[in-house]
């Protein structure tokens, strides 16, 4: 498996689209579910591949390694379009 930076960003930026945690981003899907993912088989595309590289890493104890991804992701939000900062005259 080949992981790619912006994969990692798309873990806690995109949302599971459907089923019990719709609305959850997929970096905060319990274990357990992407466990079932993995005995039951990943969905097609992106999402499958990208519910695969979270099982693994929750698996193997690597979560937090999303975590200055989520902080810049966070503070990321809070900028104006473009990043520039937005003064009155």
């Amino acid at each position: 498996m080949t992981v790619r930076p912006e994969d990692l960003q798309l873990l806690v930026t995109r949302v599971m689209p459907y089923g019990k945690y719709k609305g959850r981003l997929i970096a905060d899907l319990p274990g357990q579910y992407l466990n079932w993912f993995s005995r039951e088989g990943f969905p097609s595309g992106e999402l499958g591949g990208l519910l695969a590289l979270m099982q693994e890493l929750d698996h193997n104890g690597l979560s937090s390694l999303l975590d200055p991804l989520r902080t810049a992701t966070k503070h990321d939000a809070r900028q104006p379009p473009g990043g520039a900062h937005v003064t009155k005259m």
